[in-house]
């Protein structure tokens, strides 16, 4: 599916398993591949995509409901945020590019529609970050994490249709990124700005946190500007990545734990010792991604030993009993046990991509017992597709109560809530999979 996956193979061999690792489990059968690539292609066909495209959209407005509730329940009354139409827009993208159903495209030509006429900012370029119901911008700023994940989805919508506006669009956000948001003493991208491109007095309009850079929005611009790469080989845009993948193992990761520092000051000076072990297995697989689209084999093996550390590290500390992925923790262990959708579905695809480096069947029954887990616990078999985030005993959070008493649904879909962390995850599952079963992969 991924024209780097060619690129991720061809650097294997810079990085060997140890001999205890290939002798500590007897390799994975290809039934076994063949069967865990079945049940991900299912969950995706016949599951995650339906739900999006019977409930997400709104035929009255245009775009996408503001917030469905689990209870089912749509309000219309909040404000919309580009961050889900770019997330719906990448979703069926890829999937249109790989099943090349038109439902799929149909409902990615919304999203782009969407993103096109309500979020683009005409006056100053990129996204503006929430629009009110009626469509006028809201939140106007800057906030880096939502530009790159525009570019991302314009990116995969240019790779699936071919439609020249949609990477041009891709090309204007990178460049305005690269202007605006880059940090020429020190490096790496600040995460928030105002609406003109100008920093803002102490972060003040940062979603992410009050600090001024953050490990999420260096995660999502090295992804998208791999999706971008892919489609655009720029000799800056390609000085850029190999700055960002250099950046992430010099500053972002730390050595010691290989859990990610959450946030810095413009320095790379660490802001507190929270660890998010959803991040820290997420980034594990887009590191090597990123080093792989560049095609520097040294850079790779750097890459992906970095990417097993970090594997280990999280199922050392960040994984319940029961296979689950915590929210947060700190040096000292866990701190938040809840367990959120998107956490599981990374869990999955690290820990299989973690596979594929080792050659280790350990690593590859992690990634079926957070497959599992998301089966048993987070599928939701009545309205479709994922709880948002379960207690630690697995049971669903369907409601929350406001300090007043009162009580409102948990999200099922929202500015954040989405189909792109589980999507995404099956389609990598499926590829990989089937990679290692040695079917055929799609181009």
């Amino acid at each position: 599916m991924r024209t780097t996956l060619a690129l991720f193979l061809l650097a294997s061999s810079a990085v060997s398993a140890p001999a205890t690792a290939r002798e500590s489990a007897p390799p994975v059968a290809a039934a076994e591949l063949h069967a865990y690539a079945t049940a991900a292609e299912k969950e995706l066909k016949d599951n995650i995509l339906p739900f999006w495209l019977k409930q997400a959209r709104d035929p009255k407005n245009g775009g996408f409901h503001s917030f469905i509730g689990e209870d089912m329940s749509v309000h219309d009354d909040q404000p919309r945020g580009a961050l889900l139409t770019s997330r719906i827009l990448w979703t069926f993208s890829a999937a249109y590019r790989k099943y090349r159903d038109p439902e799929y495209l149909a409902m990615a030509k919304w999203a782009y529609r969407d993103q096109t006429e309500h979020f683009l900012d005409r006056e100053q370029g990129g996204l503006f970050w929430t629009i009110t119901p009626a469509g006028a911008p809201l939140d106007a700023h800057k906030q880096i994490y939502g530009q790159v994940f525009g570019l991302y989805a314009l990116s995969e919508y240019y790779r699936a249709t071919g439609e020249q506006a949609a990477l041009e669009q891709a090309i204007a956000i990178y460049r305005l990124i690269e202007q605006h948001a880059a940090d020429p003493r020190h490096g790496g991208y600040f995460d928030s700005l105002d609406r003109e491109w100008r920093r803002e007095p102490q972060a003040a309009g940062n979603v992410l946190g009050a600090a001024p850079k953050s490990q999420n929005s260096h995660i999502h611009i090295l992804e998208g500007y791999t999706s971008l790469l892919r489609v655009w080989p720029d000799a800056g845009l390609r000085q850029r990545q190999r700055e960002l993948v250099e950046l992430m193992l010099a500053k972002i990761i730390n050595p010691r734990t290989h859990h990610l520092v959450l946030f810095m000051q413009d320095d790379w000076t660490p802001i507190g010792d929270e660890v998010s072990y959803g991040h820290d297995i997420e980034l594990s697989w887009l590191l090597v991604e990123a080093a792989a689209v560049l095609g520097d084999p040294a850079l790779v093996a750097r890459a992906r030993a970095e990417a097993v550390a970090m594997v280990r590290a999280t199922g050392a500390q960040g994984i319940d009993a029961d296979g689950g992925v915590f929210n947060e923790g700190n040096p000292h262990g866990p701190t938040n046990t809840n367990k959120e959708w998107w956490e599981q579905a990374e869990a999955a695809v690290g820990f299989l991509n973690a596979y594929q480096i080792s050659g280790d069947a350990r690593d590859f029954a992690g990634s079926r017992r957070s497959w599992d887990f998301i089966q048993a616990r987070l599928v939701d078999r009545q309205n479709g597709d994922w709880h948002n985030t379960l207690r630690r005993d697995g049971t669903p959070i369907l409601f929350h109560f406001g300090a007043n008493g009162d009580k409102y649904p948990s999200a099922k879909a929202s500015l954040w809530k989405c189909p792109y962390h589980n999507s995404r995850s099956c389609l990598e599952l499926l590829e990989r999979l089937e990679h290692l079963a040695g079917a055929p992969t799609q181009p």
